[in-house]
């Protein structure tokens, strides 16, 4: 029984360290707050390691986590706690941009993040799992514990109140982008 335990540690571990960053991101974008990403992704991990033997075997350990983090994350804002996306946060980049001018896209990166804290929550979890995280709908509605409807409706609705967002606006515009 030790050794298996052994074994299920190790591959927890490696879970954990395969998908540290990824994870962070995810919680990040949800929460908008460094430290506030650091506690989601803390407790969801914790959560997973009590079930890690059903997680592991059941084959996709990522959409078990990310379930969690979405509940858990639901469960915070029920209980009103205000999330802000604030400049003085010294959070880490977690996506670094492959070309062009990187002080344009620390700009473009913070008016993004200020303009995801605007959304609410649902829609903001739609569009972060969606387009972030680059799940089907069917993988997002799982994760977000809704119908594949409800995802379709809230990313709509995400998208269009981004697309609306002046300082977001222009910055595409500014580069000739759609």
């Amino acid at each position: 029984m030790g050794e298996r335990k052994q074994v299920l540690d190790g591959e927890f571990q490696g879970f954990v360290t395969n998908r540290w960053s990824q994870l962070m991101r995810t919680a990040f974008l949800l929460t908008g707050q460094q430290h506030a990403a650091e506690d989601l992704v803390q407790s969801s991990l914790e959560r997973t390691y009590v079930s890690w033997r059903k997680v592991s075997a059941a084959g996709d350990p990522d959409a078990y986590v990310r379930r969690i983090m979405i509940n858990t994350h639901a469960r915070r804002h029920r209980r009103k706690l205000k999330e802000f996306l604030s400049l003085q946060d010294e959070a880490p980049v977690l996506d670094t941009c492959e070309r062009g001018d990187r002080m344009a896209q620390a700009d473009d990166r913070a008016a993004l993040l200020r303009a995801l804290a605007q959304l609410p929550v649902r829609q903001r979890e739609a569009v972060v799992l969606r387009y972030w995280e680059d799940l089907s709908e069917a993988q997002t509605a799982e994760a977000m514990g809704c119908s594949v409807g409800t995802v379709k409706s809230n990313a709509a609705k995400g998208i269009a109140k981004l697309r609306a967002i002046p300082a977001l606006t222009e910055k595409v515009g500014s580069r000739g982008e759609n």
